[in-house]
């Protein structure tokens, strides 16, 4: 079964979940902000993909905050607390396979490696 994250009013992840519904897959989807992040979720998707990719800096959420706090997500530790209060700053959908393993994002490539693990 794959968990899908993400905004439940985000096109993406809307386009993400009818996606997934039209291949036919098992999935759950949770909301970063309704569900709720723990510390040790964030922890386990910067471990699997870094914070360049987990931490989305081109949109409003990320170029409203003060450069000070930009500059400190650079650390691990800060940036889990960051991303834990501004829910909005993680790129999404994230997909979290069966396997194990974490896809962000909905282009191409990533529909591609999400359909390899369905």
């Amino acid at each position: 079964m794959i968990t899908v994250w993400g905004l439940k009013n985000c096109d993406t992840c809307k386009k993400a979940r009818t996606w997934l519904e039209g291949k036919g897959a098992s999935f759950a989807f949770k909301d970063v902000r309704a569900d709720g992040l723990t510390a040790d979720r964030i922890s386990e998707w910067l471990a699997a993909v870094g914070a360049d990719t987990l931490i989305n800096r081109r949109g409003t959420t990320w170029r409203g905050l003060p450069a000070e706090v930009q500059a400190a997500a650079e650390d691990d530790d800060s940036a889990i607390a960051l991303m834990q209060a501004n829910p909005a700053l993680i790129k999404r959908p994230i997909f979290e396979m069966a396997d194990g393993s974490v896809i962000v994002g909905f282009a191409k490539a990533q529909q591609d490696a999400v359909e390899a693990g369905l």
